[in-house]
């Protein structure tokens, strides 16, 4: 079965049939060349209002993509920074523990020192 905008062929012949008692055997291909002359004008229109359409929303998505390019390397930049800070803390920190270990060598001796000699008097 045919169907054209949502009507079946049974449809269209009917409709065929009708016009031709209303407006005669003559007039048909006046009527018909009016509506392929309208359909082309409608669809000539759409297509331009498709394209402004295009060409407006063109500008807008270049926008949206500059600004999203922006946000991506500004974002990139800052983690980048982020990891070079965090690095250095890192860094540091691991020091600070190795100098605290370091340090704390000497005075666990020491401690350890007095408690043997505590612990074990020799006089």
């Amino acid at each position: 079965m045919n169907h054209i905008l949502f009507i079946s062929g049974g449809e269209l012949v009917l409709v065929m049939l009708l016009a031709l008692l209303f407006f005669g055997a003559k007039a048909i291909p006046d009527i018909a060349k009016t509506l392929g002359k309208g359909m082309r004008e409608f669809k000539k229109a759409t297509n331009e209002i498709k394209r402004e359409f295009d060409e407006h929303t063109s500008d807008i998505k270049r926008d949206i993509n500059d600004v999203k390019s922006t946000v991506n390397r500004e974002t990139n930049k800052i983690k980048h920074d982020l990891d070079e800070v965090s690095s250095t803390v890192d860094k540091e920190t691991e020091q600070i523990r190795k100098d605290i270990e370091d340090a704390s060598n000497p005075i666990e001796k020491t401690a350890e020192s007095k408690k043997e000699i505590k612990d074990h008097p020799e006089d």
